[in-house]
């Protein structure tokens, strides 16, 4: 009797541990990005984002977050964002369209295809100073102003 007690209390520690070694591993996959898929450089694709726009504030551990243009019937929802970043940095937005389209960055000539009900990560680096639309093809329509900052 004794041992299949024994025995079950050597279970129960080894799917705690397992249960453990799971919550560890999976919580270290979420600090990196991983973006370098060795395709479009710059650019990733995601599932649909919840409602709301990150562009203020701080994520968790004080990483800023990346900031969110979600885009309904061809238009920025709250408006053109204005987007602020340091020359020799990096320039980093996501844009999450409920149609297909296609993004184009002025002065940059950076452009990213944006399917339907995707998001999309945009990235490149602040090489030049200034200030810079972001607009869709299809609509026409400007959906954000990059300052790049001396």
């Amino acid at each position: 009797m004794e041992s299949k007690i024994g025995r079950i209390g050597l279970g129960i520690v080894a799917v705690a541990a397992a249960v453990v070694l799971l919550v560890v591993l999976s919580s270290s996959d979420d600090s990196g990005s991983g973006d370098d898929d060795g395709g479009d450089r710059g650019a990733s694709v995601s599932k649909p984002p919840g409602e709301g726009n990150a562009n203020e504030g701080q994520g968790d551990g004080g990483a800023p977050r990346t900031p969110m243009i979600i885009v309904r019937g061809g238009k920025p929802v709250g408006g053109v964002e204005e987007l602020d970043f340091e020359a020799g940095g990096t320039v980093r937005f996501a844009v999450h369209s409920d149609a297909p389209d296609e993004l184009h960055v002025h002065g940059y000539d950076v452009e990213r295809d944006l399917p339907a009900g995707r998001t999309v990560q945009v990235e490149f680096p602040a090489s030049i100073e200034g200030i810079f639309e972001a607009e869709l093809h299809e609509s026409g329509e400007q959906i954000a102003e990059l300052r790049i900052n001396p």
